[in-house]
């Protein structure tokens, strides 16, 4: 199963994208999905976020992103993108949040994805010997 998984994350995710390539990309998710309304100041990659995927400063205009993402799907990189451009236009959770991401069509599947990547966390780990 893991195998299968590593397959399909590297076929969807061909190469890491730098920052430059993160705001191009946060840019057109933007237009597209919210009509060019959420404008980023700035959009980065960074090492410092364990317990979050991303997070997002709307007073600043700046999005990050935790470099725990890098290599995954690209439709999961998206999402999580979209969440955060989603919080320059509506800080909190509640209902006009949710609805903003309900254009994107791959909202729950990401979130599932992510879900498994966390509960795969909290499992105990086998050793190459427990595979034997």
């Amino acid at each position: 199963m893991t195998v299968m998984l590593d397959k399909l994350a590297a076929q969807e995710s061909k190469r890491l994208l730098g920052d430059t390539e993160l705001a191009e990309r946060a840019a057109r998710l933007s237009e597209q999905y919210f009509g060019g309304r959420a404008r980023p100041a700035s959009v980065r990659w960074v090492t410092n976020q364990n317990t979050r995927w991303g997070s997002c400063t709307p007073a600043e205009g700046s999005i990050r992103l935790s470099h725990r993402l890098q290599g995954m799907p690209e439709y999961v990189v998206d999402y999580v993108l979209l969440h955060e451009l989603a919080h320059l236009l509506v800080p909190g959770h509640g209902p006009r949040f949710w609805r903003l991401l309900e254009a994107y069509p791959r909202t729950e599947r990401a979130r599932g994805y992510l879900e498994g990547v966390v509960a795969a966390d909290r499992l105990p780990h086998l050793s190459a010997s427990d595979d034997e």
